[in-house]
């Protein structure tokens, strides 16, 4: 639930640095929902240790984040700071955090994040995780958040002097930490009543403040989950204003040259052509139009990637305009090739397979259908290493995406061995999705999938080859 935050928050309070929603690891090319990290890990972590847990998103605040952002850095009795997917935003502020505060502070991240450490961090412990993705496997959560519990438990317990943490307190001598004194925090005061004024009178008179964005984002889901996609629109879009709003009250010296979040882009773009409103094509035209702020043709997140290739599919679908195709395969392409995921790679496949069907040249044909089933092969390794690091657990948390993440490696797992004419491990693979799948849509979905494949591959190019190829 969001917090109303107090002037002076109560002792036994952990403020969380990290990012929120989705978010891309260039390095890896991995997209994480940090959001899962959140709610899986570090707050039944901190609550279990018996403190408050605050982050960023559930603060209530009338004006600039930025204010109650910093009194809690310097305030909170700890801090635990995420930084997978190198969040640039939660990097600064574990410095800040670093600089205000000697002590109490605790670093996570991602596993495959500390393969490579940034250098002024592989001199600090730094607790590792693994994150699947999407979700947090059932039996790390609980192994992580027994540990983080007990991490946080530690440092509270030992004298102030010798749980010091920070770099900036062990190097420097004799520095001394800032505290928050009374003409600190009636500057503070006077800070938030400039930074919006009518706002803050209005939230004073009425007893409350303006919707924290973790509360307008559960709502985003929750209509998701209902299939109110127009509703999920409407909702991002005030979000996106919002954040709008906050960044035009920052002075002129301070004003960044843009203020979208890549997220919640990514989610309008989705919510925008789920839509379908007011017609299916200008939904989509919408969408694209949003995922072209996000630079689509030199990004490399995978997100925007998989989402410009399903914008540009559709498209095609609905307009048979070649040149939709070809934007379809070039942003799953190099989704595949970033992340080596199977999402990506199994669209890729099929779209090839698609303008073999169109291509006019029967080289270019005979190319991309050689080229769809070497896709092919890579994501049936793919999609059996997930299975084999990932067996079925005996029980599933609530919330857990699980579930739906299996469901989706095994129905592709399926349609790749289906695609390369491997009818019985197609047909088994089949059998175990459709009996693991959480939703009957899945099952529809995947089912129109492979009736439109199989119309594509039984004019294959090859059987029009002097020598019968069956494989490449």
């Amino acid at each position: 639930m969001p917090t109303q935050l107090d002037p002076a928050p109560e002792e036994g309070s952990c403020f969380v640095v990290m990012g929120f929603g989705k978010k891309t690891d260039f390095e890896t090319g991995r997209v994480l929902d940090l959001n899962q990290s959140y709610q899986n890990l570090i707050k039944p972590a901190v609550e279990a240790a018996g403190l408050k847990c605050i982050r960023a998103d559930e603060i209530v605040h009338s004006g600039l984040i930025d204010v109650p952002m910093y009194e809690l850095l310097l305030k909170a009795d700890v801090v635990v700071a995420d930084l997978s997917t190198s969040n640039r935003n939660a990097i600064y502020e574990l410095g800040v955090r670093h600089a205000l505060r000697p002590y109490t502070t605790v670093i996570i991240a991602e596993e495959q994040m500390m393969k490579s450490p940034f250098f002024d961090l592989n001199h600090i412990v730094i607790r590792q995780y693994r994150h699947l993705g999407e979700d947090i496997g059932v039996s790390e959560a609980r192994r992580f958040t027994s540990d983080l519990t007990r991490a946080i438990k530690e440092i509270m317990a030992v004298e102030p002097k010798l749980r010091w943490d920070s770099p900036v307190y062990k190097f420097i001598d004799r520095l001394t930490p800032p505290s928050l004194a009374e003409e600190v925090k009636q500057a503070v005061a006077a800070a938030v009543s400039e930074a919006s004024p009518s706002s803050t009178a209005s939230s004073r008179s009425a007893g409350v403040g303006p919707p924290a964005h973790s509360e307008m984002m559960q709502r985003v889901d929750e209509a998701q989950t209902k299939g109110d996609w127009v509703k999920a629109k409407i909702l991002l879009e005030e979000i996106r204003e919002m954040r709008r709003a906050g960044a035009s009250e920052t002075s002129a010296d301070q004003q960044v040259e843009n203020s979208e979040d890549p997220y919640i882009l990514q989610r309008l773009a989705l919510a925008t052509y789920k839509s379908e409103y007011p017609n299916p094509e200008e939904a989509l035209r919408g969408a694209r139009d949003l995922l072209k702020l996000l630079d689509p043709q030199v990004s490399n997140d995978t997100e925007t990637l998989g989402l410009w290739g399903s914008v540009h599919k559709r498209l095609w679908e609905l307009t048979k305009d070649s040149s939709y195709l070809d934007q379809a395969i070039r942003g799953y392409e190099r989704g595949f090739y970033l992340r080596n995921d199977y999402y990506n790679g199994i669209n890729y496949a099929y779209l090839l397979n698609e303008r073999a069907a169109h291509a006019a040249d029967f080289a270019e044909t005979v190319a991309d259908f050689v080229q769809a089933r070497r896709v092919r092969r890579e994501v049936i390794s793919i999609c059996e290493q997930w299975v084999a690091l990932n067996p079925p657990a005996a029980r599933v948390p609530a919330g857990s995406k699980l579930a739906v993440i299996r469901y989706w490696v095994l129905a592709t797992l399926a349609e790749a061995h289906i695609g390369l004419g491997e009818e019985a491990p197609g047909q088994q693979g089949l059998e175990e999705a459709f009996g693991a799948a959480p939703e009957q849509w899945m099952t529809k979905t995947t089912r129109d999938q492979l009736d439109k494949l199989k119309a594509l591959l039984a004019a294959s190019p090859l059987k029009k080859l002097p020598l019968a190829v069956t494989r490449s």
